[in-house]
């Protein structure tokens, strides 16, 4: 045999590497990746903008609450003002939030907005004009080679098979020669087949060595043409990579609050706001102000005169004015309907204000009330949920019956202003519309579709008095629940 010939020769191993033909394609579309890259890395910051300025709102609205809570509640001096500090923490730290959103959408997005556009030029039938420059030179560098390529693909199909068939004269002519049966002229024939094929083979290997040759002479230009088209993209690339980086950085600068001088400020005040809290300070602040130290006009001899105005009993000083003004701490919830519990501007009558704003004694007698200390207590509680640095205590007082709530009278009759109303009313029962927590022991928690008894009608205030189920009393907002129809 002229050459030699193997079956599997003629199986094509497939190949990944980009001088194959048609694999230029990647470096192509990746131009088209850096394009949609643009729009994830736009999304991506748009999205941490929104975080921040949803975060950025809930400082606001948490310090603007507790501030309310704290400026309302019990607590007073130094302390109070190191509490408070918190609140005007989170307002600032909000602001510098509401900043770095800001720097996000306003820099950052609008930067790689415009950058975009600038790189990326739409073609009126679709697709971008890089990605068809790129596509065009890598199809002018590849084609001369790959018209050759096909020369030698087609070159070595036509040698394997001469081969083939010169393997399969020979291995007739060797079967007729054991065959006594074949005439000679029939043996002559499958010789001069074996000597056709021999020099058929002969003939397709020269070619396909030719066309291999000029396809390595071709290779160098090929490879060189394909380098330059390649580069130009990788020049491509290199800008957004770049530029990519360059974004990177200035939202990593706009993220980073530690270092701006604002913001280490606020924590530098924060911790001097809470170290200045002095309990000493704040003791004798209140020593001063609410026990032992504040002046007491001491009752004296008073010598009677005719002249003299009398004096007016607690309950006509109440008179003179149309009403008293109560200052109450508002209920602060994120339920749906809101109400407040207690109106922060609500005018009573004077027996109202003796009810609201009258202390039980703590030396009376049980006997002369009629009901136990815890019991006033729970009676308080009723009508002040909640105590107030600004709340008023009378200092007048006066002998007469009718107006000291503390009396036996009052105390064991129906103006007890701790007594609960008593007056009779038809239960009925009600479906609740809303889910409600209760903000304070004496108020009922359920949900949206509970059913209960409303015990008494709606007060002022826009509250009633019912039962759950399991025998728990206490008050729920009015217009929180629907008479079960």
């Amino acid at each position: 045999m002229s050459g030699s010939y193997d079956d599997s020769i003629g199986v094509e191993v497939s190949s990944d590497s980009f001088w194959e033909v048609g694999n230029y394609k990647r470096t192509v579309k990746r131009i088209d990746d850096g394009h949609r890259l643009c729009n994830d890395l736009m999304n991506c910051i748009h999205e941490r903008a929104r975080i921040e300025k949803v975060y950025a709102q809930q400082l606001t609205e948490w310090a603007k609450r507790w501030k309310q809570l704290v400026e309302k509640g019990p607590q007073y001096g130094t302390v109070e003002r190191a509490w408070c500090a918190f609140m005007s923490e989170a307002e600032k730290v909000s602001e510098l939030h509401l900043e770095v959103k800001g720097s996000l959408m306003n820099e950052d997005f609008e930067k790689i907005k415009n950058w975009q556009k600038e790189a990326f030029h739409k073609q009126m039938m679709g697709g971008f004009k890089e990605t068809k420059e790129a596509e065009d030179g890598f199809r002018k560098a590849q084609k001369p080679w790959a018209k050759k390529l096909k020369e030698v693909e087609a070159a070595k199909k036509a040698y394997h098979a001469a081969c083939k068939e010169e393997k399969l004269a020979i291995s007739r002519e060797m079967n007729s020669k054991a065959d006594p049966a074949l005439n000679p002229e029939q043996l002559k024939k499958l010789q001069d087949k074996v000597e056709r094929s021999k020099q058929d083979v002969l003939k397709m290997k020269e070619k396909y060595e030719k066309s291999l040759k000029e396809l390595d002479n071709a290779t160098p230009q090929y490879m060189e043409n394909m380098e330059q088209v390649f580069e130009q993209c990788q020049q491509f690339e290199e800008k957004r990579l770049r530029f990519f980086r360059e974004v990177l950085l200035e939202v990593q600068k706009h993220l980073d609050l530690s270092n701006v001088a604002s913001y280490k400020n606020i924590y530098r005040e924060l911790e001097q706001n809470i170290k200045t809290a002095d309990a000493v300070e704040d003791l004798r602040w209140f020593r001063a102000n609410q026990g032992p130290g504040m002046s007491m006009n001491w009752p004296q001899f008073e010598e009677w005169s005719a002249d003299l105005n009398r004096t007016l009993s607690r309950r006509e000083k109440k008179k003179a004015s149309d009403g008293v003004t109560l200052t109450g701490i508002n209920q602060t919830g994120d339920q749906v309907p809101q109400l407040n519990k207690h109106s922060s501007s609500v005018s009573v009558q004077s027996n109202t204000v003796q009810s609201v704003q009258s202390s039980y004694n703590p030396f009376e007698d049980e006997e002369d009330t009629g009901s136990t200390v815890s019991e006033k207590e729970d009676n308080k509680n009723k009508n002040v949920s909640s105590y107030e640095k600004n709340q008023s205590y009378p200092t007048d007082w006066s002998d007469e019956e009718s107006n000291n709530p503390f009396s036996s009278t009052d105390a064991n009759g129906d103006t007890n202003p701790f007594d609960e109303d008593t007056s009779p009313a038809m239960e009925v029962r009600v479906r609740a519309l809303y889910d409600y927590e209760g903000q304070e022991q004496d108020e009922l928690s359920f949900k949206a579709g509970d059913e209960l008894t409303k015990m008494e009608n709606e007060d002022e205030q826009g509250w009633c008095k019912g039962r759950l189920d399991n025998g728990q009393v206490g008050l729920y907002p009015a217009n929180y629940v629907e008479p079960i129809q």
